[in-house]
This record gives structure tokens, sequence and C-alpha cells, in this order.
């Protein structure tokens, strides 16, 4: 019977020890594209974008988390450096709905219930799938349509975290988002007159803030006799 109290207490224990597992809360920012319009600084937002978050924790190391996040983005050639983009004067803005997947490993043990422990640099990975606008034609009377499409990218980013409350904490974090297309800005080499651009894929990356709410514990087991 002391064995078996003993061992309750110190699986108890070393649960509580790890805070809650479970956050939820939302974010807010700034996003920038990288491509073939427009100015090509990595951080430089211009557009405001959120979502919602929810994350996982694995151990006080590892998170995995899941992000919907409503992404706009815009360029404008005569915000750019280049004399080239600044005399051609292309503008465009596009819209992105992104559902992303992945993890987060913190460089030190993150524990918001400690406050020795409750604050820590961190870096993700995802991978996610995005929805956005293609234009598909251009008509006689020169009225683009457009088409609704969906790719993936892989985002990566660095960010900061730490307590506001005993179930309240925050996070800074700035992402880029690397995909595999070349039209966010609806240049194309299936339009003749939008087939002016280069062939690097274009990226886009999010810079913002978010706040969530944690709960839930560890299960405390009682060993069976």
């Amino acid at each position: 019977m002391k064995k078996y109290f003993i061992s309750l207490l110190l699986t108890c224990t070393t649960s509580i020890s790890f805070s809650q597992i479970h956050e939820i809360g939302f974010f807010l920012g700034g996003s920038n594209y990288i491509g073939d319009v427009g100015n090509t600084n990595y951080i430089n937002p211009n557009e405001v974008g959120g979502g919602l978050i929810y994350k996982y924790n694995l151990n006080p190391r590892i998170a995995l988390r899941g992000t919907f996040t409503y992404i706009p983005i815009s360029g404008n050639d005569t915000k750019a450096s280049s004399p080239y983009r600044k005399q051609r004067g292309y503008s465009f803005t596009n819209t992105i709905h992104e559902f992303a997947a992945g993890i987060e490993f913190n460089f030190f043990e993150y524990n918001i219930r400690e406050h020795k422990t409750s604050f820590t640099p961190y870096i993700l990975a995802e991978i996610a799938v995005f929805n956005y606008k293609t234009i598909d034609y251009i008509t006689t009377n020169n009225r683009s349509i457009f088409e609704n499409t969906f790719s993936y990218s892989i985002p990566m980013g660095l960010g900061v975290k730490g307590r506001l409350a005993d179930n309240l904490a925050y996070a800074i974090e700035s992402g880029i988002r690397l995909t595999f297309v070349d039209n966010l800005d609806y240049t194309t080499d299936k339009i003749a007159r939008l087939n002016f651009a280069g062939t690097g894929n274009d990226h886009y990356i999010f810079t913002g803030i978010s706040l969530v709410y944690t709960f839930g514990r560890p299960p405390c087991y009682a060993p069976r006799e």
C-alpha cells in the first residue's frame, strides 16, 4: 500500500508540473509578399491579416500546432527599388486562406504555471494548404476572369512566447511561407500579356502577435494492483 501511494504521488506530481496541455487563441499581424512585383524586402508588412491557432503540448519542449490564417497580399511596382519595376508600373492584390499544421520547438522548457519557465524563444516548421485567386483568361473586352485554386507551402519561422496570467500567454512570431507557385501576383506564361516576370516561385510572410488561453492537464493515472 505504501508503494502504491508513493507511485501515485510521483505520477500526479510529474503530470501537474507540466502545466496545461491545450492552447487555443487568435493572432493578428501584417503580411507581405515577395515575388515578381513590387519591393523585395523580406519583412515589410503592408496588409493586415489574422487567424486562429490551436496547440497541443507534447512536453515542455515540443508542441503540435494547427492554424487557419487570413492573409491579404499586395504588390506595387511604384514602391520597388528596381528602376525596371518602377517603369513597368504593375500592381496587384490577392487574398490567401491558409490551413497549416506542424511542430513548435522551444529553446527552453516552457511551463506557463512556473515563472522560471514561462518564457522561451521557439522555432516552427509546418506544412500548409492555401487557397488563392488566379487569372483564368482575359476576355475580348479586356476583362480578367478569375478562378480559385489551391496549392501548398512550407511555413518556417521564429518567435518568442511568454506568460501574461495563469491561463493566458502571448507570442510574437514571424514566418515565411515557401510556395511552389509563381502566380500569386497573377503573372503567368499562359497569358501573353501577363508573361513578363521571372520564373522564381513567389513567397509570402506573416508577422504578428497571438494571445492564447491554456487549459487541460495531463491525466493522473493510478497504477493497477
